[in-house]
């Protein structure tokens, strides 16, 4: 087996400031973390080869190395051998690379049929997983859903798909959620995928995975764990895609109902006005092919919220803490609340408490918790630890209130109405508010005229970025995958909303309603006091 240099491995292991001697670093990586990360690959790649995905020689995996005495960012990195038969191999075939990509250990050659060693060519992509994302694991496969489904309309630079359970496999996705997976061109060489990928990576921060048409995909988590489980459910709805598109049922859709489009394309023989009342723009026209909803006073009355699903938060929190105190889910809700309680007392906001330490009793800790929410509630503060990561008042308590049908969601009665007849015409309808994803799904999930999601694409909260900045609509645009962003409409009642929306291309409509605060005179927009004109 060929090494590296002693030095340049060395300054990658733990030393007490001496430099290591060679037989100490050839000790360190023949050791057991490296040994098993060699033999969970060869293991994981006869696995794949029997799904398909790495037959032919093709595919990949790598692994870092799992040893805690190292700094993450500087732990070993595994990969497998290119040009190799991928169920025969065996943990001495693997290459051991430093954290930077410089490949520190090459197996040795094997005699004929087999061929000269040679690391993975999908390398540099690899490496890109492992910078731009922090990956534990990158898995690379051919599979053949993965290549179909890029095909089904060669001009998408994006696979989309909804209401599928495994889409909760996905990191960050639920089974509302649409998944967006980025597609980049093939190329008659894998290291010139390397540029088309880091740009898909850093044009989609929320995405794991990127699609090569007529190729396959590329796959990561921060553990091999996470990559093989989202491996799994990438290519169960890929497969599920390709079905539903076999029945002629479109999956891009909250209902999965017939085709009216394949991806923005019409399907063979289908004429020009069904495109366009679809949503499909064709040359010289500019019809809106997403809608984009705000909650409070446009769909919702302010005082759904403010009277009632604030008072309920406030009423309940003690009751919810006290009953859930030990589960997993309110100890890390705990966590968060206490990082922002004390951000907010270094800072010197109103009505922050510090909280007592677990020791000094469960009852203390609970009481500190609560006045301090109580404050929030009623500053109303749009903070991450009570909205973006559906905290108490905008998720945990109010689920409770709906499962035990004290709550009950409300929007206005022209809203269930509007929801249906745009999705009968194919275009796609998202909430994006400043509660949590899962107070939105609580809150149309949960009306007396049903579940309202079933014409819901998706859900957007601060995530994406502050409701009166421009840049959080540059970032929907981008997400929604339009040609244009004048192709998504949005509805808003807040004025400051609709300017920043505005400046990003979005068309945009105000809503008005009973309730609601006044317009600016001279505003500019067009108004509505109900879905019904829109």
């Amino acid at each position: 087996m060929a090494l590296a240099s002693a030095a340049a491995v060395a300054s990658l292991l733990p030393s007490n400031g001496l430099k290591m001697a060679s037989t100490t670093t050839q000790a360190y990586l023949e050791s057991k973390p490296v040994q098993e990360a060699k033999s969970l690959i060869t293991e994981l790649c006869r696995q794949f080869y029997h799904l398909g995905w790495v037959g032919g020689t093709g595919g990949s995996i790598t692994i870092k190395v799992h040893d805690d005495s190292i700094p993450k960012p500087e732990q070993l990195i595994i990969m497998s051998p290119s040009g190799v038969q991928k169920e025969r191999m065996l943990p001495e075939d693997m290459y051991i690379l430093s954290s930077d990509g410089s490949i520190i250990w090459t197996p040795s050659p094997k005699p004929y049929p087999h061929k000269a060693p040679k690391c993975s060519d999908c390398a540099p992509l690899f490496m890109k997983a492992y910078h731009m994302r922090n990956a534990g694991a990158v898995i690379h496969s051919h599979g053949m859903e993965s290549c179909l489904v890029t095909m089904m309309n060669p001009t998408s630079k994006e696979f989309r798909i909804t209401h599928m359970e495994m889409i909760k496999g996905i990191q960050g996705h639920g089974y509302y959620d649409e998944l967006v997976v980025p597609i980049i061109e093939n190329s008659a060489h894998e290291r010139d995928l390397t540029d088309a990928l880091a740009a898909a990576i850093e044009a989609y921060p929320n995405a794991t995975a990127v699609l090569v048409r007529n190729h396959g995909i590329y796959v990561w988590g921060d553990s091999w764990i996470s990559a093989k489980t989202q491996a799994e459910c990438y290519h169960y709805l890929f497969d599920a895609a390709l079905k539903l598109y076999q029945m002629g049922l479109d999956w891009s859709t909250p209902t999965h109902g017939p085709i009216k489009t394949i991806q923005g394309i019409p399907r063979s023989g289908e004429s020009r006005a069904v495109s366009a009342k679809a949503g499909i723009s064709t040359p010289g026209e500019s019809v809106q092919r997403c809608v984009v909803l705000d909650i409070e006073g446009t769909t919702t009355p302010i005082s759904f919220v403010t009277d009632v699903l604030f008072p309920y938060a406030r009423v309940n929190v003690g009751r919810h803490l006290s009953s859930t105190y030990d589960t997993e889910e309110t100890q890390d809700d705990i966590k968060l609340l206490r990082a922002q309680i004390q951000e907010d007392l270094d800072s010197g906001v109103l009505g922050a408490v510090p909280v007592p330490s677990a020791d000094e009793g469960r009852e203390e800790v609970i009481a500190a918790l609560v006045a301090n929410i109580e404050a929030m509630i009623q500053a109303d503060r749009k903070i991450t630890a009570l909205k973006q990561l559906q905290l108490f008042t905008q998720g945990h308590i109010w689920r409770t209130g709906f499962q035990n049908n004290e709550l009950e969601g409300v929007v206005f009665e022209d809203v269930p109405e509007a929801l249906e007849r745009w999705h009968a015409s194919g275009i796609k309808v998202y909430i994006y508010s400043s509660g949590s994803r899962l107070a939105q799904r609580l809150i149309f999930g949960n009306t007396k005229y049903g579940d309202l999601r079933k014409y819901l694409s998706g859900f957007f909260d601060t995530a994406v970025g502050n409701k009166r900045e421009t840049r959080s609509y540059v970032e929907i645009s981008q997400s929604l995958g339009v040609d244009d962003p004048s192709e998504i409409l949005f509805v808003t009642d807040v004025y400051q909303e609709a300017t920043a929306a505005k400046a990003a291309g979005l068309d945009v409509i105000v809503s008005v309603r009973p309730g609601n605060g006044p317009l600016p005179e001279n505003h500019g927009f067009k108004t509505v006091n109900s879905f019904s004109e829109i």
